[in-house]
């Protein structure tokens, strides 16, 4: 059963703030450390004090990002900055955007959702987490007693019955509307009602949830409720038995998943023509070109045959272009290395690249984090940066600053999502990239109510 409930979430007091597009952000994960002091001079109740507050150089045990985090968080309610919501509500939220030149509205609906463990109920992971960042949110959550940002959960619902019930509740009605940096127009309206939050409930009831992007923070949730049931302090009804949830229907038009191409430093340097030595039969190769602003051609090309065995590979000593596609050998070769795993997850882009290529293929250990982007643009910009940076003041090309390896991958569907998490299984780190991100400060859910 997915067990959803209406709830009287914190909002910014616009009396107070003015613009709301001047005191949201984005989540934790995506704030660079020049964003965050953005954000900080944007606006002095900016949400980012909160979602991912500064280190400061006198930092102790007592005093610290996540002290300071909870401290404006107290702040801003006592001082009007923040208001609570009068009655329970769930959030209709809209997101207005353009990709790749097409304009889209993401349609969804935040509210409480009971928590399960992975593997315990009806609600379904697809990514590993890591320790480090389900440490941080810990401690923040502890210091806030809040959940500050949404999950973003999947859910099916071919005929959108669930939106559309909210859509026709909130037609006519004025919204609250944010524009953040990215150009994205969020628009939210509550929806108080009883009787139609008691109809979504009970269309929800059956439907499973697949974690589309928050997995720490889930897990982290459940972490943290878990702790309070420890020390005797969980009633049955408490708010830590839920966190705040963005609902969005699998079938929505305006679901957008963008690759998350990799650019690899630490590797030994490396000819085109010896790299396609060492993929050996497992892969067709072809040379596409020469040149990082080759990027959007062999894109298109990988884009428009949609196979997620087709990757696309820039070998930064010569700079040269590959595409290559999995052969029937390297698909038995794949099967060999990943027996654990079911044929869907085999089958994977990012999988195929990890597994097979950078672990197997080239033998690489303990590489550097590769950078992740998402656009070609992305792509091209880093490729030369790396070439600028690695030459010298004579102009001839080292390797200190070059990415050795590039490789254009296609992401994860939403359809691989539900099979690979139905399976119990979860899939390579960024596999998936949901455009665009939810926005922090729009709604916060106590849990000390």
């Amino acid at each position: 059963m997915s067990d959803i409930q209406a709830f009287r979430a914190l909002r910014y007091n616009l009396g107070h703030v003015g613009s709301l597009s001047d005191v949201i952000c984005p989540p934790y994960d995506v704030i660079s450390p020049e964003f965050q002091n953005e954000l900080y001079l944007r606006h002095p109740a900016n949400f980012v004090r909160v979602e991912l507050n500064r280190d400061e150089p006198l930092d102790d045990d007592k005093n610290n990002r996540y002290s300071r985090a909870a401290k404006f968080l107290k702040n801003w309610r006592s001082d009007g900055v923040l208001f609570a919501e009068s009655q329970p509500a769930v959030y209709v939220y809209h997101q207005e955007f353009t990709a790749d030149g097409q304009k889209y509205i993401r349609r969804g609906f935040m509210a409480r959702c009971r928590l399960e463990r992975f593997g315990e109920g009806n609600i379904f992971p697809h990514e590993e987490t890591m320790s480090g960042p389900k440490a941080d949110r810990l401690l923040l959550m502890k210091a806030c007693k809040a959940n500050l940002s949404q999950i973003f959960g999947l859910f099916p619902d071919p005929t959108n019955s669930a939106q559309e019930l909210l859509e026709q509740a909130t037609a006519g009605k004025t919204a609250l509307e944010a524009t953040d940096h990215q150009g994205v127009i969020s628009r939210v309206w509550p929806v108080n009602d009883s009787a139609i939050v008691s109809k979504l409930s009970e269309i929800m009831g059956p439907k499973p949830v697949f974690i589309a992007d928050g997995h720490h923070r889930y897990e982290t949730a459940c972490n943290y409720r878990d702790e309070l049931a420890a020390a005797g302090k969980l009633s049955p009804n408490h708010p830590a038995n839920f966190v705040l949830m963005m609902y969005v229907g699998m079938s929505d038009p305006g679901l957008v998943v963008l690759p998350t191409h990799r650019l690899f430093r630490g590797l030994p340097a490396m000819s085109a023509s010896e790299f396609i030595a060492k993929l050996g039969d497992c892969f067709t190769c072809r040379l596409a070109g020469e040149g990082a602003d080759l990027a959007q051609t062999v894109w298109d090309e990988i884009e428009t045959a949609g196979e997620q065995g087709t990757i696309g590979f820039f070998t930064g000593q010569d700079e040269r272009w590959v595409v290559a596609k999995i052969t029937a050998k390297g698909r038995e070769r794949m099967g060999n290395l990943a027996p654990e795993h079911s044929s869907e997850w085999q089958s994977l882009g990012v999988s195929i690249l990890h597994r097979l290529v950078m672990d197997d293929l080239l033998g690489t250990t303990d590489l550097p984090k590769p950078k992740y982007v998402h656009t070609i643009q992305e792509v091209e910009a880093s490729l030369e940066a790396g070439d600028s940076a690695a030459r010298d003041a004579t102009g001839v090309m080292g390797t200190a600053g070059r990415f050795e390896l590039a490789a254009l991958v296609m992401p994860a569907t939403v359809d691989h999502i539900r099979t690979i998490s139905q399976h119990g299984e979860r899939m390579p780190a960024k596999s998936t990239y949901f455009y665009p991100k939810l926005l922090g400060g729009l709604v916060i859910n106590p849990l000390d109510v």
